[in-house]
């Protein structure tokens, strides 16, 4: 109910301000459990995703947005809650993991969608990043729910970091074929299934988008993008006190011309 009336009010809104253009509602079934296994540009996605969909779908969100205090904690658990985000506890990586595949089991157990973020993380840059090997693979070998690929498109142009106002523009969603992994049904505890699942999703989600794939983990680039920038602004500060000492040097003896003219008049 609750969910309904958030998805009323919140996707009619995103609908009508930014009207979001879809390809491919047809591949949703109408009924039963599925995986929506997104790329991930923008906070976003969440959001839009949901807002053009006629059935409800759940994200996993984490914990912090449903336990911080005062009333825009409160207001804030009970939008996430409004527009159908569970809340997992990422403390200590693999309890994240189990705990993410058992919220996304639950829902899928009672028929119906669950969305996921294979790269586990938005982009830094734009680009499609490597899936991570852990809940879709498990997730889909164990409830034996189709897998189908979306990418969503210009969500990342919306509202840029360091952007408060949002940008007016049309963002896109595509969604692909239902995607079967029957073949490997019982197999999910096994690393090299688990990769080829993954894979093939990426390779769907990269074909529907159109991004740039690059083979390593959005969690890697964003910690060399942090590294960059940090000795970016180490050299920057060091360049300015150097610039400073020479300022000082140049002009660090006051007094010593008057003492040359005094020399000189004796």
């Amino acid at each position: 109910m609750f969910y309904g009336a958030m998805k009323l009010s919140v996707g009619s809104s995103l609908k009508l301000v930014f009207r979001p253009w879809v390809e491919g509602l047809e591949n949703i079934p109408e009924s039963g459990p599925a995986i929506l296994a997104s790329n991930h540009l923008s906070f976003s996605d969440s959001f839009f995703l949901p807002a053009v969909l006629d059935r409800k779908v759940t994200f996993i969100a984490k914990a912090e947005y449903f336990t911080s205090p005062g009333v825009k904690g409160r207001l804030t658990a009970a939008f996430f809650k409004g527009v159908g985000q569970l809340p997992v506890d990422r403390s200590g990586v693999r309890g994240a993991g189990e705990a993410a595949i058992q919220s996304g089991m639950e829902v899928l157990e009672r028929g119906e969608l669950f969305g996921i973020y294979p790269e586990g993380t938005r982009s830094p840059d734009g680009r499609l990043y490597r899936g991570k090997p852990g809940g879709l693979p498990r997730l889909a070998l164990r409830s034996g729910a189709p897998v189908i690929p979306v990418a969503m498109i210009d969500t990342e142009k919306i509202q840029p970091p360091g952007q408060v106002v949002p940008k007016l523009m049309r963002p896109g969603i595509r969604i692909g074929k239902p995607l079967d992994f029957s073949r490997y049904q019982g197999m999910d505890a096994d690393r090299f299934i688990q990769r080829s699942v993954t894979d093939e999703v990426m390779y769907e989600i990269m074909r529907l988008s159109g991004q740039e794939y690059v083979d390593i983990y959005a969690t890697a680039a964003k910690r060399r993008i942090a590294d960059a920038d940090k000795a970016e602004k180490a050299e920057k500060a060091e360049r300015e006190q150097a610039e400073k000492a020479g300022k000082q040097g140049k002009g660090g003896r006051p007094g010593s011309t008057r003492g040359d003219d005094h020399r000189r008049a004796a």
